[in-house]
């Protein structure tokens, strides 16, 4: 079953029987709930950055109850610098995909270029730029890239009992 949703920003369903609902917010952001897992897809359009803010809150409606105090900040920090990579470091439209579920979240942003990032040590010149892997290699439970067919996704995991 799919329906829009009304509002502003994107519908989360807490679900907690073995039916699946879908909803779709106006920006594009699908919320899909199997079981007691939700699931968040939205299209990040190339090179618009106004999509970072926008995923975090997305992000934060999905998460809403979910883990220790703590966990849905750095969740919201790691997506939006998966998602800040994606669309600065290619020319190339994204698809931010989150799954969360009473034992734990994975997010992954997956892009159409074959170039795989690299954590690198940032320099001090830089400002605040060169740091987001590193970020995500530090808070993250588990993080990786998958390369597809054309493109890759860069994923982590968070345990919800991590913080």
């Amino acid at each position: 079953m799919k329906r829009q949703a009304r509002g502003s920003g994107p519908t989360v369903i807490a679900n907690t029987s073995a039916t699946r609902r879908n909803t779709e917010d106006e920006s594009g952001a699908d919320v899909e709930t199997v079981g007691r897992a939700a699931r968040l897809s939205r299209r990040l359009g190339r090179a618009d950055l106004r999509a970072v803010p926008e995923a975090r809150r997305a992000l934060r409606e999905l998460l809403e109850g979910w883990g220790k105090p703590g966990c849905s900040e750095t969740a919201e920090l790691l997506t939006s610098e998966l998602v800040t990579n994606a669309l600065v470091h290619t020319d190339q439209d994204a698809v931010l995909t989150a799954t969360v579920s009473p034992a734990g979240l994975r997010v992954e942003v997956r892009d159409f270029v074959a170039r795989r990032p690299r954590p690198r040590v940032p320099i001090a010149d830089d400002g605040t730029s060169g740091r987001g892997l590193i970020l995500v290699q530090s808070l993250a439970d588990a993080w990786g890239v998958r390369a597809h067919g054309v493109g890759k996704s860069v994923w982590f995991e968070l345990g919800a009992g991590a913080a």
